[in-house]
Parts: structure tokens; sequence; C-alpha cells
């Protein structure tokens, strides 16, 4: 009864090392149930495949497959059920695993079957084998050279071998010495060398082991040629490894010592290879893409390879006992040599600040992003580091590039989802002729635009036909309504912040400045824009660089500016309400916008155009529009201009059930004839519509039966006429 207890805590205690294990190892660890679907995925899933655990458990594995493997899989997963054991999969094949923004990457899967009392499952361990795939073809190119040099050497045999003691390779020598031809030997064990009585005495096996432990064997004794004759060699065998110590094979070098006079000859040609073979791998550090280092305990740089001349700027002659701090940007300096300290206790190959951004110090004070990998070395000298770094601008700039490209894609879907916008720019009225043709002109410049016109003249559609026919029409159009959007905002959204920037700033916000970089900007309204935020906009066009709110770092921009407005900035920059050098700015090359009233020709086409739209819509047969209503909707003088008319017609259409339009002509009452005195403005005509609209709506600006809706305009659009008209609640209510 008393030991009990005690296995339950040696199982419990069991059970904790096994779930470390499964948390913390290096290799991504999934639990499958037999339909293939997973139900449990450790860290390492995510770091490799860009998956949280959340978006993983319950799907199938298939998710992290490329399409090419997938059709076979479900028949692969039914033979590992129906004969479970530990396997590899896919043995003999090259395996590539998915991640979740598409692209792949080499990977080695282990298989285990786990019986539990919910059943069975399959325990599938992943290791990432993209840094030994490059090595692995770095050697083989480095193997190909080294061919090239020992094959023209026919006084020595010279082979490589793999672990287990197989030939893999074969010099001329080899054949003249030992009499086998290539084809027949590669492939097979090199025991076939020795004597019987050596490979039975286990020779064979115990040079592998030694060259392995001890890195070199050298031997002499009997030797056996393909015919059976025996001669007496020197045979050094040399471990191979990679530059973390794990073993890739041997390499063999035999000697013909039945002519002892020949001795010195031989080995000094010996030496010759032996030379050649460590320069081999020498120049696997030498020509490394990555910067190495090779540090003591304290830090003093004792060896640099020549991509660290290029990363840094200094000569390794500068570099040959200085500090590696030298290397390293003022703000982390302080804590390097903690840092240093602790990795030499617990020396292990590691990349070194894990969860940070690394950036190293080039000789002209500029820094550059790095990833560093830290490797103990141990020579006779002492202790070592072996420090690798990576240069990630490239894949800086590749991230943000396709961040950036993101960014624009979401703000076109948001576009297209958001925006109202018509569908083309109809109309055949000389006005608007006289507008198109100034759009051809311009649109081909580089120049800033003025759009003006009244509340739904359509110039956002001008805006857009300017993009869409410059040279810059690959790239986003970004749209800001000065207007619609608070005060407080506006310089956040129009030039971005960083986080922290003001309170609520929790992340960074890349602003429509930033969004339009090498496309166009169209700020509409604005004449509404904040006087503080009209020099910052300013700036940012005649220097074309900017910073974003609580930033410090200048961000160039490119952009060919658009602005559109329906007030008089030529009265606002009288009452100081708009800045003369920015207005300046702007009207580079004004567009004037005719309103619907002065283009009565073309509201037939736009009634027609708006009919045929909305009927489709709505499913609706609308066949004919009588004169009466044509008529009255022609000498309308529409304050809203084109959008107040395709509400019109929307609402028109909605009340006709039958092949003929209805209209609710009461709400078009013909304006009386202007008083003869010429003191009657457009502005107060514009007012006393507005009143009245006000009037039938009960006073409600917005919603779908608000006077906004009913005039075509935007809810803040009216609320900014109906300050700027003074009017005020007491005039309609």
């Amino acid at each position: 009864m008393a030991q009990t207890p005690i296995r339950n805590n040696r199982v419990s205690e069991t059970e904790a090392v096994y779930e470390r294990l499964f948390e913390f190892s290096p290799n991504a660890i999934l639990v499958v149930d037999a339909a293939g679907r997973i139900t449990r995925a450790n860290p390492q899933v995510e770091r490799f495949f860009g998956y949280s655990v959340s978006e993983l458990l319950g799907h199938p594995v298939e998710l992290l497959i490329p399409d090419r493997f997938c059709g076979n899989h479900p028949e692969h997963r039914d033979g590992f059920n129906a004969h479970p054991r530990m396997r590899p999969m896919g043995a003999g094949l090259e395996l590539y695993g998915l991640r979740k923004d598409g692209t792949e990457f080499p990977v080695d899967i282990m298989l285990s079957p786990v019986d539990t009392p919910e059943g069975p499952l399959v325990l599938a361990v992943i290791r990432d084998i993209t840094e030994s795939k490059r090595v692995e073809e770095a050697l083989r190119e480095s193997e190909r050279r080294f061919r090239f040099l020992v094959e023209g050497v026919k006084d020595y045999a010279i082979f490589m071998l793999d672990r287990d003691g197989r030939v893999s390779s074969w010099n001329a020598g080899a054949e003249r010495i030992k009499g086998y031809r290539a084809d027949e030997i590669i492939g097979q064990h090199f025991s076939r060398f020795y004597t019987p009585e050596d490979v039975q005495g286990g020779k064979p096996e115990f040079a592998l082991k030694a060259a392995a432990e001890k890195g070199r064997f050298e031997s002499e004794g009997w030797r056996v040629r393909k015919d059976g004759s025996r001669f007496w060699a020197n045979a050094t065998l040399t471990a191979v490894r990679e530059t973390s110590g794990k073993l890739l094979g041997f390499s063999k070098i035999t000697r013909d010592f039945s002519e002892r006079k020949q001795a010195e000859v031989e080995r000094k040609r010996a030496e010759e290879s032996l030379r050649l073979s460590e320069e081999r791998f020498r120049s696997l550090f030498e020509f490394s893409p990555d910067a190495i280092i090779v540090t003591d305990e304290e830090g003093k740089i004792a060896e640099a390879n020549s991509q660290v001349e290029n990363f840094f700027g200094y000569s390794r002659g500068e570099l040959a006992g200085e500090r590696v701090e030298i290397l390293v940007p003022e703000r982390f300096r302080q804590a390097h040599p903690g840092h240093r300290q602790q990795y030499n206790t617990h020396a292990q190959t590691r990349p070194m600040g894990i969860g940070l951004e690394l950036y190293g110090r080039r000789k002209n004070g500029t820094e550059f992003p790095v990833d560093i990998m830290l490797s103990p070395v141990k020579t006779d000298a002492g202790k070592l580091v072996l420090t690798v770094i990576r240069d990630l601008s490239e894949k800086r700039r590749t991230e943000e590039e396709l961040a950036r490209k993101e960014r624009e894609r979401k703000y076109l879907e948001e576009e297209l989802h958001t925006e109202h916008r018509f569908e083309d720019i109809i109309g055949d009225s000389v006005a608007l002729k006289r507008v198109l043709k100034q759009v051809e002109t311009v649109a081909n410049t580089d120049v800033t635009v003025l759009i003006l016109g009244e509340t739904g003249t359509g110039k956002d559609l001008i805006a857009r036909a300017i993009h869409q026919l410059s040279p810059r029409h690959q790239r986003t159009l970004v749209k800001l309504n000065c207007a619609a959007i608070p005060t407080g905002l506006l310089e956040s959204e129009l030039f971005g912040h960083e986080k922290g920037a003001f309170t609520g700033a929790i992340s960074q916000k890349i602003g429509r400045l930033e969004l339009a970089d090498e496309g166009t900007l169209f700020l509409d309204e604005v004449g509404d824009l904040p006087l503080e935020v009209q020099p910052k906009l300013l700036r940012a066009l005649q220097e074309k660089e900017f910073e974003r709110l609580g930033g410090t770092r200048t961000i160039p921009v490119d952009i060919r500016l658009i602005a559109a407005t329906n007030r008089n900035l030529e009265k606002m920059v009288a009452a100081r309400e708009f800045r003369s050098d920015l207005y300046y700015r702007l009207r580079v090359f004004p567009i004037s916008i005719p309103a619907l009233r002065e283009r009565r020709e073309d509201i037939p086409l736009l009634v027609r155009y708006f009919v045929a739209k909305h009927a489709t819509r709505m499913d609706r047969q609308i066949e004919s529009i009588p004169a009466e209503i044509m008529n009255a909707l022609t000498q309308w003088d529409w304050p809203g201009n084109i959008r107040e008319l395709e509400n019109f017609i929307e609402r028109c259409v909605i009340l006709t059930r039958g092949p003929v339009l209805r209209a609710p002509l009461g709400e078009l009452q013909l304006p009386e004839e202007p008083p003869s005195n010429e003191d009657v403005s457009l502005e107060s005509a514009d007012r006393d519509h507005i009143l009245r609209v006000l009037r039938e709506a009960k006073g409600m600006i917005g919603g779908p039966n608000g006077a906004a809706a009913r005039l075509g305009l935007k809810r803040t659009t009216l609320n900014s006429k109906i300050k700027k008209l003074g009017i005020r609640r007491e005039d309609y209510i």
C-alpha cells in the first residue's frame, strides 16, 4: 500500500519530463488521430508553419502538406494505420512542409504509433532540414571541385566513404592501385580491401571508429587488390564533418609502399592531397554567404571571413584583437558582456537574441538587421565561439514590400466595399466634354490637380479618371475625405502614427500618405483640412518626406496629389481659414466640374442609365419613362447634382410596379421665377432648398428617410453645409 503513491509520483514525474520534451523540442511535433486530424501541436509547429496551434487543432494534417503530396497521403496513412511501427515517412523521397503563407521548406518526418485509452494516435516529429540541405549542396559542389583535382592523381588511391564505410567516390589512382573500376566499387564496403584475417579481427570497423573519434586514423599493413594479390600500403582515413560537428563521411588516401625507396615521394604527395582536402573545407568558411567571426572567451576577434569585410566595412586587420562589441550598435553594447558571460557558462549552439530584432553596426556608423547563430568550438588553444551573422536587409525590404502590397490590397478591398461610386462618367454635353479634355491633357503629367465643383457633381470620378490615365495607374489611388474624419484623428489618418504616440495608439498605423507612395493621393473636401495640419501637408509635398506622429524617422514619399472641394478656397484664404501657400501649391491645374443644371442635356442619359442600373439590381422590368416625368427631371435644378438624381431615381424604381417608371414628382417643386434684382445668390437658393428638405424630413438629417439621403449627400457633408449657411435648428423645426 505504501508503494502506490511513490509509483504514481514517478509516473507524474515521467509525464512532466515528456511534457517538457514535447513543449521545448527543437523539432515540430504533431499528434494526429487515425483519421488524420491534428489533436495536439507543440510551439515549434507555430514557428515552422506559421499557424497558431488553435488554427490547426481539429484540421486534417494535409493542411501542412503541399498539394503534390496530398493525393497519396490518405493511402500512406491507411498503410501506416494497418501496420503501425516507428519509421521515417517517405523514405527515399524529398519531403516538404507547406507554411501558412504558401511557401515550402524541406523536412524529415519520423512517425510513431501511440496507443491511448481514446484510441490509437500517431506522433509525427518534423525536422526542418533547410540548413542541412544548403550545407549538403555546398559540400556537393566542393566535392565536385575536389574530384576534379584528384581524378588526375594516378599514384594515390583517393576516395570518399559514407558514414557506414561504403565507397562514394573513386579516382584514377584508386583504380590503378586496387584494380577496381568506379562502376564496380562505388556502393561497396571498403572492408573488401582488407585481408580476410584483418576483416575477421574487426580492423575496418576499428579504423572507422578511430577516425570518427580522433578525426584522423593512419595505419600500414597488407591490403588486397581485385585480383587477390596483396601489397603493403599506408592508409590515412580522415573524418569529414559539417561546421556543426555532424559526421558526413570519410576521405581515404592509400599509398602503395611496395617499393620503399619511393616512400618519401609518396609521403609528400599524400601531404599535398591532405592540404587540398583541408583547403576544400576552409573554402566553406571563406566563401560562406554569411559573415563568420571566431572569438575567444573574452570576446576578442581571432579570425573573420571575407564577408565580415563586406558586411561591416572593416578590414580583417582592423578587427584582429578587437572586441566583438565594435560591430554592435551602442544601445546593445552595455548588455553584451553579460550575454557573453552567460553563453560561456552554458555553451551550446543557439541563435542569439531570441525574440529580439538584432542589428549590426558598420564602420561608417550605419546599422543593418541581422540574424546571429553562436556555436562553441573546442581547440588545443582553448574554447572559441563561432558566430555566423546573416544580413537580413534584403529580406526585410522584401517583407516590407509584401506588407505594403498587402496594405494596398486591403485598402482597395475596403474601397470596393465601402465607397459609393458611379460605374462610368455619363454625358455628352459640351461642358462635360470640356472637362474630359482637361483630364486627358493633365493626366499624363505629374502635376497637382485641384477639382472644383458642387457636392455630387462627380469630383471623385474625375480624380479616378486622372489616375487611371496617368503613368501611376498600376499603383494605388488612395482617397481621404477630409470632412468625414474628426479633426483630432485627421493628422493620424494622413501621416500615420507610431505605437504609443498618443492615448489609444496601441500599435503602429500606416497613414494614407505613405500608403499612396508611387501612386496617387486624392484629398476630397480639402477645404475642411484643419489649419494646424496644412503646413505639415505642404512640407510633405515640397520636400517629399514626412514623419509619422510620435516618430523620429524621416520617410521618403513619392505621390501625385489630386485635391477636390466644393468650397471657395480664395475666400477662405482671404478670411485666413486656409493657408495661401498651400492653396497655390494645390491650384497648379484647376478643373471646374459643371453643376447638373449647367448640363441639362445630359440628364436624360443619366436618368436612363440609373433606371437600368437599379432596375437590374432590384430585378425589375422597366421599359419606358413617361415624357412628363423626363421633362420634370430635366427642368429640376438638382442642388445635390448627380448624387441627388441617382437617389431620386432609385426611389422611383422602388415605387414602380410594372413596365412604366413612376416618380413622386411632388418632391420636385420647381422654384418660382427669381426676382429681377440680382441680389439673390446661388447660396441663398441652396439654403432655401436645404431648409425645405429638412422640414419634409421633420428635422431628421441621417437615416434612409433623412434629409441627407433625400438630397443625395453624405451626412457629414450636409452638416458642413448647414453650418456654412448658418441654418439653425429652429429654422426648420
